[in-house]
């Protein structure tokens, strides 16, 4: 069993950049395969990025493709999202995933993920 906190978010101009962390607690972090979703208020959880257990494979959803960069560090138990060019957009709360999983896939549904995060909130002014 993981469990997950994320750290990093907060008010930013559009244009500018976020780096969220999220740290995981349990020694076996390095087998998990790890996603980052993000919900705004009345919208269903959607999928933002997602990296296999050693960092070597990596997938984004379209709309953030190019300007979001998905990493882990297993050393520390933590994986990463950095945040470049941001739009002004609905406030979203950004949660992290995990799923034991050694083979890759793309994992992309919210279904396909086992543990979560509290998430943080991410704002992006105009």
């Amino acid at each position: 069993q993981v469990q997950l906190v994320e750290s990093g978010g907060g008010l930013v101009q559009a244009g500018g950049s976020l780096r969220l962390s999220c740290a995981a607690s349990g020694r076996t972090f390095s087998s998990y395969a790890m996603g980052w979703f993000r919900q705004a208020p009345g919208k269903e959880r959607e999928f933002v990025a997602a990296i296999n257990w050693s960092g070597g494979n990596t997938y984004y959803a379209d709309c953030v493709k190019g300007r979001f960069t998905i990493s882990r560090d297993n050393a520390k138990n933590t994986v990463y999202l950095q945040m470049n060019s941001l739009y002004a957009e609905v406030p979203a709360v950004y949660y992290c995933a995990a799923v034991p999983r050694i083979t890759w896939r793309a994992l992309t549904s919210v279904d396909e993920y086992d543990y979560w995060g509290p998430g943080t909130q991410v704002t992006v002014s105009s």
